[in-house]
């Protein structure tokens, strides 16, 4: 593999690991004084779930690059509204602080899937090497 290949390789899963310990970090906000130690590791779990389930679609991507890449690239588009509504309407966000908001949260997981199809479609496109030269 040459050195932008490797590049491309790495770069999503790297990307994609460091944006989910982001996300994961929002969990921290289960525990609250007042609760008991059960209720706060039930909501930390809870909290979690997102993160679990994008962990799944990267163990997916690792495999299946493309599938990876479609899945990410779909994650980060589709909840882009349904997260600006979110902050604009609970939190009063101004439009431009709800549009920062986004781009924080799911703009590493379109980059990852557009790096993911990248990285699969040139690793199709490189000969293969058969040993007969």
């Amino acid at each position: 593999m040459t050195a932008s290949i490797k590049l491309i390789h790495w770069l999503p899963r790297i990307i994609c690991i460091l944006a989910i310990l982001f996300v994961s970090m929002f969990a921290l906000d289960s525990f609250a004084p007042g609760l008991s130690l059960w209720e706060q590791i039930g909501a930390f779990m809870m909290h979690l779930i997102p993160s679990f389930v994008l962990l799944a679609f990267l163990i997916v991507a690792w495999k299946w690059e493309l599938v990876g890449g479609i899945i990410f690239t779909i994650i980060g588009v589709g909840l882009s509204p349904f997260i600006f509504l979110l902050n604009h309407n609970r939190n009063h966000f101004s439009v431009g602080a709800s549009i920062g908001v986004v781009l924080v949260i799911n703009l590493p997981f379109i980059i990852v899937g557009i790096l993911f199809i990248i990285s699969h479609f040139l690793k199709k496109k490189k000969p293969k090497n058969t040993g007969k030269e």
